[in-house]
């Protein structure tokens, strides 16, 4: 396997970072997971508008986006494979061990992932503890997942795939790697960017191809919602039939068959919307 590391292309297993980069001792860094079908990578320019948007956010240098082009295609020619998980991951370099930054500049790295095509519906656990819609980091794709890494964990041991987050208001918020969606009366309803969760690259094409409603909601919608679904970039968007000890009906319901749908005809027909 090969990576991008240091401006070209590295064997995975001689690759190095220094100890001392910030993204290791303090999380200092943000990253991009893209879809790639065949060595074609999908949504890629939104991708990369989102890894700036978060450079910006957390005080980087702007990524030089013709590099991570660059880097993004050398990767995926040469691995080869069916579908894979493109990982963009961009740190605040060399750096002391406090929070302050070094002069190094930032680490660039491009390596890439065998994935597997998702099942068509899952289950999701809902978790005590809060998403902050007021952090510094709200919105923001950083490399700081170790809440997600313990909400996860959770979630695997009660038979789920996902853990669902509120905020800090009692809202319904988001997944630890995903954005969730709920149908009620037939009409689909997503929590807004203000409800702290990530501006998701496929939450964004969902909302846009299927009209569905940015709307505040209580986190105990998740307990009378006629339907749930999940959309990521690995994901798609993804049926929910289980949500803690809530069964619901069937194994996908028509509102969110149809967004299925509607996703896969669209991004089939063009993969840089």
């Amino acid at each position: 396997m090969k990576i991008w590391l240091d401006g070209g292309l590295q064997d995975i297993a001689s690759a190095r970072v220094s100890v001392l980069d910030h993204g290791l001792t303090v999380g200092d860094g943000i990253f991009e997971t893209v879809k790639a079908t065949d060595g074609r990578p999908f949504a890629l320019t939104r991708h990369l508008d989102r890894l700036t948007r978060s450079a910006r956010g957390l005080g980087l240098p702007d990524p030089d986006l013709d590099e991570v082009r660059r880097a993004c295609a050398a990767v995926l020619e040469a691995n080869p494979m069916p579908l894979g998980r493109l990982r963009i991951t961009y740190t605040g370099g060399h750096g002391p061990l406090g929070s302050d930054r070094g002069e190094h500049g930032p680490t660039l790295v491009v390596a890439l992932g065998e994935a597997a095509r998702r099942p068509d519906s899952t289950a999701v656990i809902t978790v005590p503890w809060t998403r902050n819609e007021r952090g510094a980091l709200t919105g923001l794709k950083t490399t700081s997942y170790a809440e997600n890494v313990v909400a996860l964990a959770r979630a695997r041991e009660r038979g789920a795939t996902e853990a669902l987050f509120g905020n800090t208001v009692g809202q319904l918020c988001e997944g630890t790697g995903s954005n969730v969606f709920v149908v009620l009366d037939g009409e689909i309803h997503t929590p807004p960017l203000a409800s702290g969760c990530l501006a998701g690259i496929t939450r964004a094409l969902a909302v846009e191809w299927t009209g569905a409603r940015e709307t505040d909601l209580p986190l105990d919608v998740l307990d009378r919602a006629d339907e749930v679904f999940l959309t990521s970039t690995l994901r798609d968007v993804q049926a929910v039939h289980r949500v803690d000890d809530r069964e619901l009906p069937g194994v996908r319901g028509p509102v969110t068959s149809k967004a299925m749908r509607i996703f896969e005809e669209r991004s089939g027909d063009d993969l840089d919307p």
